[in-house]
Parts: structure tokens; sequence; C-alpha cells
């Protein structure tokens, strides 16, 4: 999504808002999805709380998306490079048939929403897949003004995981959030823990998807920031 400058002979410039689609780095297989769940996140790295909850997504929709936007409205990109995000993203995208991996422009769960509308059209119902914390952020989000939270639900729902505690959602959302139970918990489970216990030499292998261990042992015991080559 981006903004671009007009102006029609005799009138004022105006700005005119222009949705992209998503930029596909990796699609499931088959036929075009009935329902899609949007994961979005930060990846750095994903771990195994992250697989547990894409998983239990398909339990409602036909694919889930793994996406990563190119900037975040509520933190930098620091850390691992962006080129490393997405390769250990494909990699977990290549150990099942519904999962895919896209890059956004937009950074906001609305704007990444009607990229991947303009991707897939009309046909597919297109959630948004978060946890608990997640969902809480973004109906709490200042939007600059009044009632985007509401319209954005009324499009595209919430599929929120519950992760410490359930998410409880305004009485007049309920119908719009979809609550997910995960089979175990994954609490303790956090990137931030990730890199921490790599950095200290604390045992983590078993914290993140085996496909993408090599690459996250190369990644954050190098300086962060360096490139990893694919293993």
């Amino acid at each position: 999504m981006y903004t671009k400058r007009e102006r029609s002979s005799g009138l004022p410039a105006c700005n005119t808002t222009v949705v992209v689609a998503l930029s596909f780095q990796h699609r499931a297989a088959g036929r075009l999805p009935h329902r899609v769940a949007l994961f979005p996140g930060a990846w750095n790295p994903p771990t195994v709380a992250h697989l547990a909850i894409a998983r239990a997504a398909l339990t409602w929709s036909d694919e889930v998306v793994w996406l990563l936007p190119r900037t975040f409205p509520h933190k930098s990109f620091d850390g691992a490079p962006f080129e490393d995000r997405l390769l250990m993203l494909r990699r977990i995208a290549a150990s099942h048939p519904q999962f895919s991996v896209a890059v956004s422009d937009g950074g906001l769960y609305l704007e990444m929403a009607d990229e991947a509308r303009e991707f897939f059209g009309a046909a597919p119902e297109i959630a948004l897949l978060c946890g608990r914390d997640a969902a809480e952020r973004i109906a709490a989000w200042d939007y600059g003004r009044p009632g985007v939270f509401d319209s954005m639900l009324e499009r595209y729902p919430l599929v929120v995981a519950g992760r410490d505690g359930d998410y409880l959602p305004a009485s007049h959302h309920a119908d719009r959030v979809i609550q997910l139970p995960m089979g175990a918990s994954f609490d303790e489970v956090s990137s931030t823990e990730v890199r921490d216990r790599i950095r200290r030499g604390a045992d983590w292998r078993h914290l993140v998807p085996a496909s993408i261990a090599e690459t996250a042992a190369a990644l954050y015991r190098n300086k962060v920031g360096q490139a990893v080559p694919p293993v």
C-alpha cells in the first residue's frame, strides 16, 4: 500500500491510496482456498509456538500465510536481516503443503489484509491470525480516527490463539473473533527467549522448528545483522 499525489487539470492535487497485492515467496499447493489465515510477525526467529499456532489455524482455514511486513508500526526492524527471516519462513513453509510465505508493504493488520484481498480477490474469506497479546494490541491501537478496528473486524475476523490466557473481546465483537484452542501450553516460548539462550550458550533447539535450527544457530551466534548463507 502506498500513497501517490495526483493533479487533475484545473483542480488541486490530492493524495490517492493505492493497494498493492502481497508478494508471495512460497505458495501453498492446490486450488484457490475458501479460507485464508494471515499470520503476520517479526519472525526473529520463528518458534515452535508459532508453528503450533499455524497448524492449529488449519482447523479453520485452508491456507496459512506466514507474513513478513517490510516495516513495523510498533517496533524498529532490528536484529536478523529481512532476507534471513524470509529464508527461515520458506523452510518452515516447505514442511507443510498448506503453508505459504508472503511479504507485505503495509505494517498494520488492516493494510496487510487489504493486500491479501488484492491478491486473492473477492472469493476467499480472509482472517488475521494472532496470539492474545497481538489481539489486544490491535484492538487498542490508535488508528488516528474512530471506528477503524470495528470496520476491520467487519471485513476480516480475528483468529486468536490463547497464549498467557484467552483473549476477551468486547461483546459486540465476539461473533467476529474465532478462539483457537491450543493443544499444549507455549507460554514460556518466545523469540526473545530463543535469542537470549543462544547468546548465553543455553539449550534452545527445542524452542524452534527443526528446519530452521541451523540457520538460527548461525544467525544469532554471529553478530546479528550479518547475512547468513543458505545451508
